[in-house]
C-alpha cells in the first residue's frame, strides 16, 4: 500500500548513503559501490525493508538492492534502518529509488543472481494486468538482467495473482522450479524462510503464504 506523500522524504533520501543516486551510473560495475564481487540479489517493491535487512546480516558474503519506487515507503525503510545499532547496519546493503520497469537502465545482463518478488501489488483489474509485477513485460526484463543459473523468488497471500503468475511465468520462458500453496505448512519451502511485514501480517489472519521459484529458460 502506498503511504501518504511526505515533503521531507525526497531530502531525506538523497541525504542518505545507503540510497544510491544516479543507479545507472553504476550498471555493469556494482563492484565499485559494494568494493566486492560478491552475487548481487535485489527485491523489487521492498517495502520497509525489514526482509532484505535481515537477508544482509545474515548473508555478508551477498550484496543486497532494494528497489522501491515511492519515496514515502522508502523513507520509511530509511527510518527504520536507522533504528538499528551502527554495528546491526550491513555494508552488503544499498536502497535505490526507482521504477521496475527501468531496471536494464541499471543492471547489465547477467549482473544478478537472484530476484525477490514479495506481496507485490495485485492489481487486480484485468485491464492493469501489465503492471504486476509477473507480468510478462516485467519477466522479459528479469530475464535481461539475470544470470544463466539466476533465480525468481515470488511469495504473496493473494491466490489471483499467484495463479495469473503460475501462468504468466511458462508463456514468458520461465520454468517453475519450485512451488507451494502453503509456504507454513511446507517444511522444505519454508526452511530459512524470512517473513516480511506484510507475511507476518496476512498469515496471523490466517491467509495461507503462496511461493514459488523459478528459472529462466535458456
Amino acid at each position: 500500500m502506498r503511504l501518504r506523500n511526505i515533503p521531507s522524504a525526497d531530502q531525506e533520501i538523497a541525504s542518505n548513503p545507503i540510497c544510491i543516486q544516479h543507479p545507472e551510473d553504476y550498471k555493469n560495475a556494482w563492484q565499485q559501490v559494494f568494493q566486492n564481487n560478491f552475487p548481487i540479489h535485489i527485491e523489487i517493491g521492498m517495502g520497509k525493508g525489514r526482509f532484505l535487512l535481515q537477508l544482509a546480516q545474515n548473508n555478508p558474503q551477498i550484496n543486497y538492492i532494494g528497489i522501491e519506487k515511492y519515496t514515502s515507503v522508502l523513507l520509511r525503510a530509511i527510518q527504520k534502518l536507522n533504528r538499528e545499532q551502527p554495528e546491526q547496519i550491513p555494508s552488503n546493503l544499498r536502497f535505490i529509488c526507482m521504477n521496475a520497469e527501468n531496471l536494464t537502465d541499471v543492471f547489465a545482463p547477467d549482473e544478478i543472481s537472484k530476484i525477490y518478488l514479495n506481496f507485490s501489488d495485485p492489481w487486480p483489474k484485468k485491464r492493469h494486468a501489465g503492471r504486476r509485477l509477473t507480468s510478462g513485460k516485467f519477466l522479459h526484463l528479469y530475464a535481461e538482467i539475470l544470470e544463466k543459473d539466476g533465480t525468481l523468488e515470488f511469495k504473496t497471500d493473494n491466490r489471483p495473482l499467484f495463479d495469473f503468475s503460475l501462468q504468466e511465468l511458462p508463456e514468458s520462458h520461465w520454468h517453475i522450479d519450485a512451488c507451494t500453496f502453503d509456504l507454513h505448512h511446507n517444511s522444505e519451502m519454508n526452511q530459512n524462510n524470512i517473513m516480511t511485514e506484510y507475511e507476518e501480517k496476512f498469515s496471523s489472519i490466517g491467509n495461507p503464504i503462496c511461493k514459488l521459484i523459478a528459472s529462466r529458460i535458456i
